[in-house]
């Protein structure tokens, strides 16, 4: 009899709690398969397609994802609850079943007499088990409760920096294909694992490929069909990996965990006249002062003057001709238009191999922009312009000579002085890389223009105050290499910490930035949304200039900082970004600042946060991933960095990619 109920205990076990936990695997399999056929589709779309379908197709991935984990963490409830009932209702009728049978023979008593205590152990065991299922289960319910609500709050800890699934391609004569793998990354040693998988087999389906990681960059949005993709280097591979993340955001974490770099973009890549095929020489002067002549006598009040863009045919053939052998009439001829003339000009100097205002001093410019101070904002503009190689400062000379003229005549053209800093301030600065604070710069940029158009007589007529500045000769022969200048990842390096005698000194060099501090950065949408709306002020007039123009800020700094007495040395003009070559620069003049003195940088033992990822190029830098937070920020000697402490190491931190808390 008790061999009969044992069997139909377990017949009833099989029947209440394995064939729920059946459906509830069945009913995963199914949400399994939908998911993965939907982000497959999901993957296959063009990017191309209209933004309202892009982020339809988001939303309804994000749906299917959230439904796909709600079920998973209900599979794995059951499965955990079937085996830790096996635990007592399986064995809880055995006990039963040996109850009888020692009790149904004589001899059997004997026995259960014998094995008592272990029966006795086995009950305490069973019951203990019992109530540590009953006790734990709410716990469960409710983990699974808050693992829906908020999933980034419950992520397993991993021996990998990055890991996940990612669709690699693969070329063929035939053509490409997009094939899943599982790819880790360890940041430590840069080792890069990728498995092939396949999701209806539910394992991998070739060997394992290990490779170390050379380098990692983000593909431009139109240099290919598919979405979230981003390329990888192999230190042992001779061909580049293109990848495909899952999202917007699994691209960032991998390209963040890997010390990815934005692409370089060229702007001048579709132009007939390439950077680099205009020079500083007798034909470039020329070509200036044609135009120049020509605008002045025939169309210096026309309305818009800069502003409105030629056809870019015409403007690649007048451009041609000036640097070419033909005479061209721009006075008396009714051939050419103002607008393509104007255009003309500013696309000689976008195509030149560097800015007219140089890669190496257009930090201290915009530094200099920055300033609060008026007179001491001036003054080392002033000191910049000077330093500049003497055929940069003589052309621009010319052109702001020019740029003032069509500024007095701004009630007739509309073109007044900070109209003409948003067209010019992109024109003569150039960012050696698209970044997000290179595109902050673009309004200090303008500023600068403005400036010089305001002050022209005073900035080229007359000589700094500081005796010791003078134009390096160097930089003349660091302007014939624009396109050869290696890039930093983070600015112009230094490549030594200065160190402080005494705290007394640390305190004194704590302002040595003065009012050089860097404006809290903003996110990039807002900051493209800030220079759509300005285009949109200035009507349809350059599109590649005047898109970059933003709102002058009241203040750019706290209005009680006062002004360093001294201009810190630029890095080398010769090699400004080797690493092998000395470039150290001379100290700012420490100013004495008043207990009332509430700036930033005046104190020591200051938190900061990174707001960018930096990888270290010398032993006197910082690594870090974006949200560090550093301890002891203070100023350093070296203009644009600053000084802090990172897990006990002190070294240099660039001062536009952090915040102060």
């Amino acid at each position: 009899m008790r061999v009969m109920s044992s069997s139909v205990h377990w017949k009833d076990f099989g029947r209440n709690r394995l064939e729920p936990q059946k459906r509830q695997k069945k009913k995963y399999d199914k949400e399994t398969e939908k998911y993965c056929s939907v982000l497959e589709k999901h993957l296959n779309l063009s990017s191309k397609k209209k933004d309202s379908h892009l982020q339809e197709a988001d939303s309804q991935v994000d749906v299917v994802h959230q439904r796909f984990y709600e079920v998973s963490l209900e599979y794995v409830l059951k499965v955990h609850e079937v085996q830790e009932r096996k635990m007592f209702e399986f064995v809880e009728p055995l006990l039963a079943f040996l109850q009888g049978l020692f009790t149904f023979y004589h001899h059997g008593y004997e026995l259960a007499k014998d094995f008592g205590h272990f029966k006795t152990q086995l009950q305490i065991s069973i019951q203990n088990t019992r109530d540590r299922f009953e006790g734990t289960r709410p716990e469960v319910e409710s983990l699974m409760k808050k693992m829906k609500e908020n999933p980034q709050e419950h992520q397993s800890i991993s021996p990998y920096s990055m890991e996940g699934y990612l669709f690699v391609q693969k070329k063929s004569p035939f053509g490409s294909s997009w094939v899943k793998h599982y790819c880790t990354y360890q940041k430590e040693s840069k080792q890069v694992t990728m498995v092939p998988f396949d999701q209806k087999t539910g394992g991998k389906i070739g060997d394992e490929e290990l490779f170390i990681l050379k380098s990692c960059i983000r593909r431009k949005t139109d240099s290919i069909e598919k979405r979230f993709c981003f390329d990888i280097e192999g230190a042992d591979r001779a061909t580049i990996i293109t990848m495909q993340a899952l999202s917007e955001e699994d691209r960032r974490l991998w390209m963040e965990a890997m010390d990815g770099r934005e692409p370089v973009y060229n702007l001048n890549k579709d132009n007939p006249i390439s950077e680099g095929a205009a020079q500083l020489d007798k034909v470039g002067f020329d070509l200036m002062k044609k135009c120049i002549h020509a605008i002045e006598e025939r169309g210096i009040n026309e309305q818009g003057l800069y502003r409105i863009v030629g056809v870019n045919s015409r403007v690649q053939k007048l451009l041609g001709l000036l640097m070419g052998t033909a005479d061209v009439d721009l006075e008396s001829s009714t051939e050419w238009e103002i607008k393509t003339i104007t255009s003309t000009l500013k696309h000689y100097l976008r195509v030149l191999p560097a800015p007219l205002m140089t890669f190496q001093l257009q930090h201290g410019f915009i530094k200099a922009a920055k300033m609060e101070n008026p007179e001491s904002r001036l003054s080392e503009i002033h000191k910049y312009v000077h330093r500049l190689p003497e055929k940069n400062k003589t052309m621009l000379e010319i052109t702001i000579k020019h740029l003032a003229n069509v500024s007095s005549n701004h009630k007739q053209n509309l073109m007044t002085m900070a109209n003409l800093g948003v067209v010019f301030g992109p024109t003569l600065f150039r960012p050696q890389e698209e970044t997000v604070a290179a595109i902050m710069d673009i309004k200090f940029q303008n500023i600068v223009v403005e400036m010089l158009i305001e002050n022209y007589e005073k900035i080229f007529q007359m000589i700094p105050d500081t005796a010791t500045v003078q134009p390096n000769p160097l930089l003349n022969s660091a302007q014939k290499k624009g396109t050869e200048t290696k890039t930093a990842l983070c600015s112009q390096r230094p490549l030594m910490v200065f160190q402080t005698i005494s705290n007394e000194n640390e305190k004194q060099n704590s302002i040595a930035i003065s009012s050089n501090v860097s404006v809290f950065v903003p996110t990039v949408n807002a900051t493209l949304k800030t220079n759509r709306q300005s285009v949109h002020s200035l009507g349809s007039g350059d599109a590649e200039v005047c898109t970059m123009q933003l709102d002058r800020p009241n203040s750019l700094l706290n209005p009680k900082r006062k002004p360093s007495l001294t201009s810190p040395l630029p890095p080398s003009p010769s090699t400004p970004l080797s690493p092998t070559s000395p470039m150290v620069s001379a100290p700012s003049s420490p100013v004495p600042v008043s207990s009332s003195d509430s700036s930033p940088l005046s104190t020591q033992n200051r938190k900061a946060r990174a707001l960018y990822a930096c990888k270290a190029e010398h032993d006197s830098e910082l690594s870090f991933s974006a949200g560090t937070i550093f301890e002891n920020v203070y100023s350093s000697r070296e203009p644009g960095w600053l000084e802090g402490t990172l897990d006990g190491k002190i070294g240099l931190i660039p001062e536009n990619y952090i915040e102060f808390l």
